[in-house]
């Protein structure tokens, strides 16, 4: 599969970026380019059925990190660093576990590999209630979505992915269809008797439940070598509410664990 990327800088440690559910590499563009000026070759790609990539079954972590193994192959990437958002998170975790001695640290951002339940039908409800056909701007597909997701900060995340048609008329980047009827995969736990040994970091947001602290434990199982930073004031989205302290603790933990 060809995934949807782009890519800054030249030369220095390559950085791959994986952004999470019913997202696409434009919302890492800022941070992208930020952490490409220190000094690192970042990419930033858009997994299956998201972006401008291929829509295409199935949807699980299983071909995520397939994806994710063909991408490194097909542009000669040595021991990369990898990092993911949420869904991308889990992405980075079945990938680490599969394809030891290919990279040489993880970051996990606000998300473990324990199971999930699915908690987006609402959002799904609302995607799948759009008729399309029928708006003519963002501010009336705003408005229709706002009947089932009121926060605006959400709505404005989920509405990156519409675009207009070149032959007229708007449609979604992400395979609507297809990630209504595998949700449930998004939520799979990621397991294995593996570990990893190579330096990890966990991030979670302060206001965030995805990771909570009885979950340590069992993240250390399988990645012994992790590290795990609470970002303050952050929600899930923690690149995106605090991104100074994104970076600030990413290059932390590259200058310490990783570059040394």
């Amino acid at each position: 599969m060809q995934l949807h990327f782009k890519q800054f800088g030249e030369s220095g440690k390559p950085l791959i970026i994986l952004h999470g559910l019913f997202g696409l590499l434009d919302n890492w563009l800022t941070i992208g380019k930020a952490i490409s000026e220190h000094g690192y070759k970042v990419f930033l790609v858009d997994q299956r059925n998201h972006g401008r990539s291929p829509h295409e079954a199935p949807l699980s972590f299983p071909a995520f990190a397939a994806d994710l193994k063909e991408f490194i192959s097909q542009h000669q990437i040595q021991n990369p660093v990898l990092i993911g958002h949420s869904m991308g998170g889990k992405t980075v975790m079945e990938y680490a576990l599969t394809n030891p001695g290919t990279y040489d640290g993880l970051v996990v951002v606000d998300i473990g590999p324990k199971p999930y339940p699915v908690h987006h039908k609402k959002i799904l409800e609302g995607l799948n209630a759009m008729n399309l056909e029928e708006v003519e701007n963002r501010n009336q597909a705003d408005e229709m979505l706002s009947r089932y997701e009121p926060a605006l900060g959400v709505r404005q995340f989920l509405l990156k992915n519409l675009y207009r048609k070149e032959e007229g008329g708007f449609a979604w980047r992400f395979n609507l269809p297809l990630l209504t009827s595998a949700i449930e995969n998004i939520g799979a736990e990621v397991k294995s008797d593996l570990k990893v040994e190579v330096p990890a970091l966990f991030m979670r947001g302060e206001k965030s439940d995805y990771i909570l602290d009885e979950d340590w434990a069992d993240i250390l199982k399988m990645f012994p070598n992790a590290r795990l930073e609470t970002i303050a004031d952050a929600g899930h989205w923690i690149q995106a509410d605090q991104p100074k302290s994104f970076v600030a603790a990413l290059f932390e933990f590259l200058d310490k664990a990783v570059i040394g």
